[in-house]
C-alpha cells in the first residue's frame, strides 16, 4: 500500500509544479489588479467570468470525464477512435454554440450585465470558450498517459504568457480589464497550439456513432451536475452583485481568491486522484488504500487551514512597494472571510474524496442530485444571509453546500461501493478545526489576535493531532520518510 500512496503522491507533486506555480502566478495578478483597478471595475471583471464558468461547462458537458473513463478501459488499439470519436464531437458543438452566443449576443449581455461600455469583452468570452474547450480532452489524455511533465510545462507557459501580458496591457497599454481578456485570449489560444501535436497524433476523421452514444450516456448528466457544482463556485458573485454593488462584489471576490492555497492544494490532488482510483480500482486492497488515503488528506488539509487562517492576514497586509499591499488597501474589508472560505475548500476536498465509488460503479446519474442540491443551498443561503451578514453570508453560503454536496456524494458512493473510511480521525480533524475556528473568530472580534495568540492556537492545534492519535509517531515517522525517499 506504501508504494501506491508513494505513486499518488509523486503524481500529486509533479501536478502540483503546474498548480501551485502556475496558480500561485496567477495569484501575482490579485495584489496587481487590486492596486491599479478600482472596486468597482474589479467587480464587473469577476462577474463576467463567473458567467465564463458556466458556459465552460455548457462547452464541455462532461466528455471530458466521459473520455478518461472509457479510454482508461480500452488498449492502445482502440486509443485513437476514443480521442477522435470525443474530440470532434466537442469541436463541432463547441463552434455550433460559439455561433448562438454571437448571434444572441444583445440579451445575453443583457442577461450577464455587462455595461455597455463593456460590451466588447462579450467577443474576448466567445474566443476564450472556443479555444479552452478545445484543448480539455488533449489535456485529459495527457493525464491519463502520466504524460505529468508535458501537461506541467504547457500549463506554466500559459500561466506566464498570461501574467506578463496583463503587465503590459495593463501598465504600458492602458487596457484596464480589456487587458485581462485578451491576455486569456491570447494564453488559451498558446495552450491549444501547444497541444496540436498531440491531437495529430491521436486524431483520424472520424466519429463511432456507438462510442459516442456511450460517452453521452455517461458524460452529459455532468452537464446538469457541473452546472450545478458551478453555481456553487460562482454564483455567490452575481448575487452578491444583485444584492449589493460592484464595489462590495470586487471586495468580495478579491478576499475569497486568498483562499487559493487551499484551492491549490485540493485541485493538485484532484488532477492525480481521477486517473489513481481509475487505474488502481481492481487491486485487491483498493478500498483499503483510498480509506488511508482520505485520512492523509484531511491531515494536510487541517494543518493548510491552521497556518492560512492564522497568517493570511499578514500576508495580505504585507506592503511589496510602498503604499502597495498584497491586497490593495480599499479591498481589506473583508478578510475575515478567509477562514470560511478555506474550511469550503476543506469539503471541496471530501467531496472529490468520495468520487471514486460513483466513477468505478458507473453511477454518475447521482451527480445531478448531489451538485444540484448544494446549489439550491447556496443560493438559498446567500439570499437569506447576505442582507444580515453582507459578505459573509455569501461565504457561509458556500461553506454550506460544499458541506450538503460532500455528503450525498458520500452517501451514493457508499451505497454501491461502501468503504471503511477511519471515521475517528476525520471527525477529529474536523473537530479540531471547528473549535479552534470558534476561538479564531471570537478573539478577531473581540481582543484581536495578537502573535501570542496565534503561537498559542497554531500549537494547539497540532497538538491535539498527536495527543487525539490523528498522527500516530510510528505512521508520521514512516510518511515523512517516504516523501524523502521520492524521486
Amino acid at each position: 500500500m506504501i508504494e501506491k500512496i508513494k505513486e499518488l503522491t509523486k503524481d500529486t507533486a509533479i501536478y502540483g509544479i503546474s498548480t501551485i506555480v502556475g496558480r500561485f502566478l496567477g495569484f501575482l495578478l490579485v495584489p496587481f489588479y487590486t492596486n491599479v483597478i478600482n472596486t468597482n471595475d474589479y467587480g464587473i471583471y469577476s462577474n463576467i467570468y463567473a458567467y465564463l464558468a458556466f458556459l465552460n461547462i455548457v462547452f464541455i458537458y462532461g466528455m471530458d470525464s466521459a473520455f478518461m473513463k472509457y479510454a482508461s478501459l480500452n488498449g492502445v488499439a482502440d486509443k485513437k477512435k476514443i480521442f477522435s470519436t470525443a474530440y470532434l464531437f466537442v469541436a463541432i458543438t463547441s463552434f455550433g454554440l460559439a455561433l448562438i452566443l454571437f448571434l444572441l449576443k444583445s440579451p445575453f449581455i443583457r442577461v450577464m450585465e455587462i455595461p455597455v461600455q463593456y460590451s466588447n469583452l462579450y467577443h474576448y468570452l466567445i474566443l476564450i470558450l472556443i479555444f479552452d474547450t478545445l484543448a480539455l480532452i488533449p489535456f485529459a489524455n495527457l493525464r491519463l498517459e502520466r504524460k505529468a511533465g508535458k501537461f506541467t510545462v504547457i500549463k506554466l507557459a500559459n500561466i506566464i504568457l498570461n501574467l506578463a501580458l496583463n503587465f503590459i496591457l495593463v501598465l504600458k497599454f492602458e487596457l484596464g480589464i480589456e487587458a485581462i481578456f485578451i491576455a486569456n485570449l491570447a494564453a488559451s489560444a498558446f495552450s491549444f497550439f501547444a497541444l496540436t501535436p498531440e491531437i495529430l497524433k491521436n486524431i483520424i476523421v472520424k466519429i463511432d456513432k456507438a462510442e459516442l452514444k456511450k460517452y453521452l450516456k455517461f458524460g452529459l448528466p455532468y452537464l446538469p451536475a457541473s452546472l450545478a457544482a458551478t453555481v456553487v463556485q460562482v454564483i455567490d458573485r452575481p448575487v452578491v452583485l444583485a444584492l449589493t454593488n460592484e464595489s462590495t462584489l470586487g471586495i468580495y471576490q478579491a478576499n475569497y481568491k486568498l483562499g487559493i492555497f487551499m484551492m491549490l492544494f485540493v485541485s493538485m490532488f484532484q488532477y492525480a486522484w481521477q486517473p489513481f482510483f481509475l487505474t488502481n480500482a481492481k487491486e485487491k486492497n483498493a478500498k483499503e488504500l483510498f480509506s488511508k488515503i482520505l485520512t492523509i488528506f484531511m491531515i494536510i488539509a487541517g494543518l493548510i487551514w491552521i497556518v492560512l487562517t492564522l497568517f493570511v492576514e499578514d500576508f495580505a497586509r504585507f506592503e511589496f512597494l510602498s503604499g502597495k499591499s498584497i491586497i490593495g488597501r480599499e479591498f481589506l474589508g473583508g478578510i475575515s472571510i478567509v477562514p470560511i472560505i478555506l474550511l469550503a475548500y476543506i469539503f471541496n476536498g471530501l467531496y472529490y474524496n468520495f468520487q471514486a465509488g460513483i466513477y468505478i460503479e458507473e453511477k454518475t446519474k447521482y451527480y445531478p442530485y448531489v451538485t444540484g442540491a448544494g446549489a439550491i443551498a447556496n443560493v438559498v443561503v446567500n439570499i437569506l444571509l447576505i442582507p444580515v451578514l453582507g459578505i459573509m453570508g455569501a461565504a457561509l453560503a458556500t461553506l454550506a453546500s460544499y458541506i450538503i454536496m460532500a455528503a450525498g456524494l458520500y452517501y451514493f458512493s457508499q451505497k454501491h461501493y461502501p468503504i471503511k473510511y477511519e471515521y475517528g480521525k476525520i471527525f477529529k480533524i474536523l473537530g479540531v478545526i471547528i473549535i479552534t475556528g470558534i476561538i479564531y473568530y471570537y478573539l478577531y472580534y473581540t481582543s484581536g489576535l495578537n502573535i501570542l495568540y496565534k503561537t498559542f492556537l497554531l500549537v494547539g492545534f497540532i497538538g491535539s493531532f498527536f495527543a487525539m492519535k490523528v498522527i500516530e509517531k510510528n505512521e508520521f515517522v514512516r510518511v515523512i520518510k517516504m516523501f524523502l525517499r521520492i524521486k
